[in-house]
């Protein structure tokens, strides 16, 4: 079975106004609200607002896929040719993220669930 994007990360500069225009958009208020993260999940789709994207090196949204052993993928993808943008990181809970781009300079994101 191949993995799947399940979330989507919009950076934003101003959370309140872009929490106002996806929850109109989505129809539902998110899921989780916090000053550093707001998420929906809609029919098992992740969109979320990252208020600090832009700070971080984001210019747009990134699609990110979720994999079982997100050390063994990054390295995998590093080795195919991409490049680093962040080291696999613990955002929360034991969920990682990382990021590399591509040769063509699009953005790949990787989510790592917790180790059970």
């Amino acid at each position: 079975m191949a993995d799947k994007f399940s979330a989507i990360i919009y950076p934003t500069k101003d959370l309140e106004k872009a929490k106002a225009l996806f929850t109109t958009l989505l129809g539902e208020p998110p899921a989780q609200d916090t000053p550093y993260y707001v998420g929906w999940t809609i029919d098992g789709q992740n969109i979320g607002l990252n208020p600090h994207g832009f700070e971080q090196g984001m210019t747009g949204p990134i699609p990110y896929v979720d994999v079982v052993d997100i050390k063994a993928r990054f390295d995998a993808l590093v080795s195919a040719g991409a490049s680093v943008l962040q080291e696999p990181t613990d955002v929360g809970g034991g969920t990682q993220i990382a990021t590399l781009k591509d040769a063509d300079g699009n953005t790949i994101g990787l989510r790592g669930a917790p180790s059970a």
